[in-house]
């Protein structure tokens, strides 16, 4: 004790003097960079945000998604043209769309067109290979071989506001006219709305360069007319015991023309298409504890279209095709961490699709399907592993013939498993290695089985197995160079049993044709740059390289050769510069040659690409109103091209917006 009181006495002295005085040290800030998406994201991942998707003068999210690398988006021209995205050569069907962590449907087709969503209406958009690293995913989001998920425009805890109001009209080339308007109230303490509406006209005749031999003319592209509606309102609810309820009511309409192709100066076309599209969903979302999270969505889909072609060829003189789809949705998804490295959850998904036709012999089938997927996921400072075992279960009933009782059944099981990692070897260095394997396959679509064109109800479920190595890294902040980041992963995918249009001995049907290897390398990289106090520049690119060959029969022609509508090099980049008095972007996509049939020939080759695009804006402050105005040239060295063939793409075009916002 005596040793004790010695030892401690001097210290007692010290606190008592210490108390009498004050020290002052000079004040630290100390700043991390958070690891960007791209970089730190298990599988590979690319995103854009509402300033990048402003910057690139993207009117739709196919504008987009075309800026990111290992996409190939089917475009048949025109303002309304059908926009359809593939990834890594597998094919739109293999791509799932998401909107607020909700897969969006069409059970008719398989192929979810991206130009009926608004990008004035998203808040981010993202391209995920594999999946992403959400574990409270979907099962339905994990099915597929990739996913582009939308999110909306949410409130912040900047929109203090009891409400604001956004007013934007859009003007622009060949007839090209779009007033929107996006509004936000704050109902409570806890609750908020937000409502988006827009409507678009446009003629759509463009110019188009045409040649023929030595010959050169100037053409019109005609039956390009559009008039649609979009609208969406979104509720959200903040629980005071800790839950939040989010809903979504979409409703789309259009009118529109679909340009024919353009062969020995044919340029007529009386095709049109109606469509009718409304779906509401709800998503609630639940947390514990760090332990326990649960998530649980409902919706109800409903699509309505209309064909209509007025032809000689056909016996009453015009041909119409109308379907009506249903989808009903429910889903739950039960997340656990037991640790604060290990993770599980299960989702559970269930949805029943009819589809109606008018078409002869339509069966009106019922598919009813049932997904449930299990993670598992291990996640330190230096390793993250994950592994998905995916069960799918679908039963399908229809009537052999249109008025009859009689029923035909079918039953598909499948397991589809995916194991995915990234490891960091040095902790001093943002730097990581990926690999992935996911296994995925795809049922035949409604149009697949029963269209009575091309219809082939003994089909197969197309599957794919996908392979990824990847590198990432990120520098550290040096100078004026803020961040830096650069991504390349190479990837192997084997498609089997490959759903395609054959050709017989009277019309095109469906079957269970090839196998396809698709090898490539995607590139990207990412900068920004602090170049002034109140000026910086954004710098990002994309490359892509793609090999996809057909590898059915040795002793065919084909064999070997680049699948159609696949350039083998293709890439954008993009750069956004913002300064106090006006804010820049600049925007490149380019592709290289293609062909459109599997026949290297020079008919059938379709030339080399680059499309530039110029954004000026600029923003007027005052105390509770925002101005902008932005001037869009769209393709401004007027390039000619087709991205499909016969379906020339439109040349230089303009648009001006002019955009209000109130708060208050």
């Amino acid at each position: 004790m005596g040793l004790l009181a010695l030892s401690t006495s001097p210290c007692s002295g010290a606190t008592e003097a210490m108390q009498d005085s004050v020290l002052t040290i000079h004040e630290v800030e100390v700043t991390a960079r958070p690891l960007q998406k791209q970089v730190s994201a298990i599988t590979p991942a690319q995103q854009m945000d509402a300033d990048e998707l402003s910057a690139i003068a993207a009117h739709t999210a196919a504008d987009a998604v075309r800026h990111f690398a290992g996409t190939n988006v089917r475009d048949y021209g025109g303002i309304g043209g059908l926009k359809t995205v593939s990834v890594r050569g597998l094919g739109a069907t293999h791509t799932a769309v998401s909107y607020d962590d909700v897969v969006v449907s069409n059970c008719l087709a398989g192929q979810i067109d991206l130009g009926r969503f608004a990008s004035s209406s998203l808040g981010s958009i993202t391209l995920h290979v594999g999946q992403s690293d959400n574990m409270l995913a979907t099962a339905r989001a994990l099915a597929s071989g990739s996913l582009v998920s939308m999110s909306s425009r949410q409130p912040t805890r900047e929109d203090s506001k009891r409400y604001a109001l956004e007013a934007n009209l859009q003007s622009g080339s060949y007839g090209f006219v779009e007033p929107s308007i996006n509004y936000f109230q704050r109902l409570g303490t806890h609750t908020s709305s937000v409502i988006n509406a827009s409507l678009s006209q446009a003629h759509g005749r463009y110019p188009y360069t045409l040649v023929n031999g030595t010959k050169i003319t100037t053409e019109e592209r005609i039956n390009t007319d559009i008039t649609q509606f979009l609208g969406e309102w979104d509720l959200h609810h903040q629980f005071t015991h800790g839950g939040k309820l989010d809903t979504k009511l979409y409703a789309y309409t259009s009118e529109r023309g679909l340009p024919g192709a353009i062969i020995l100066y044919n340029s007529n076309s009386t095709e049109r298409l109606a469509d009718r599209s409304l779906f509401f969903q709800a998503r609630y979302t639940k947390q514990w504890n760090h332990r326990w999270q649960l998530r649980t969505i409902a919706k109800y889909t409903y699509g309505w279209n209309r064909y209509t072609d007025t032809n000689v060829k056909y016996v009453s003189g015009k041909q119409v095709d109308e379907n009506l789809q249903h989808e009903y949705y429910a889903q739950a998804t039960l997340l656990y961490r037991p640790t604060l490295a290990w993770s599980f959850s299960l989702a559970q998904d269930g949805f029943i699709n009819t589809l109606e036709s008018n078409l002869p012999s339509c069966p009106f089938p019922t598919r009813y399907t049932s997904l449930t997927a299990l993670q598992a996921q291990y996640r330190s400072h230096w390793l993250h592993l994950r592994g998905i075992l995916l069960g799918t279960l679908i039963n399908e009933t229809s009537q052999k013939a249109q008025g009859s009782q009689l029923k035909a059944h079918s039953s598909t099981q499948e397991l589809s498993p995916t194991l995915s990692a990234s490891l960091r070897p040095f902790t001093e260095i943002p730097l990581h290695i990926r690999l992935m394997y996911k296994h995925t396959f795809r049922m035949p679509t409604f149009n697949d089985l029963y269209y009575f064109r091309s219809g082939n109800k003994d089909l197969r479920p197309e599957r794919a197995h996908e392979y990824n190595l990847g590198l990432t890294w990120q520098s550290p902040q040096w100078g004026a160079l803020q961040s830096f980041s650069f991504t390349a992963d190479g990837y192997f995918n084997d498609v089997t049993d490959k759903i395609v249009a054959f050709p017989t001995t009277y019309v095109w049907k469906m079957a269970n044709y090839g196998r396809v290897h698709i090898t490539g390398l995607d590139a990207t990289l990412n900068a920004h740059l602090r170049l002034h106090r109140h000026i910086g520049a954004t710098l990002s690119a994309g490359y892509t390289l793609q090999h996809a060959i057909d590898v059915t029969d040795p002793t065919a022609q084909t064999y070997g050769l680049q699948l159609p509508y696949t350039p083998i090099h293709s890439g954008s980049a993009r750069l956004l510069l913002t300064t106090p008095w006006v804010n820049m972007g600049y925007s490149i996509l380019w592709s290289g040659q293609r062909t459109s049939m599997s026949d290297p020939s020079p008919r059938y080759r379709l030339a080399p690409y680059a499309e530039h695009t110029l954004t000026l804006s600029h923003t007027f402050t005052t105390r509770h109103t925002l101005l902008t105005t932005r001037a869009e040239a769209i393709n401004f060295t007027n390039t000619q091209y087709q991205i499909i063939q016969y379906y020339p793409m439109p040349g230089r075009q303009f648009r001006l917006t002019l955009g209000v916002r109130l708060k208050k």
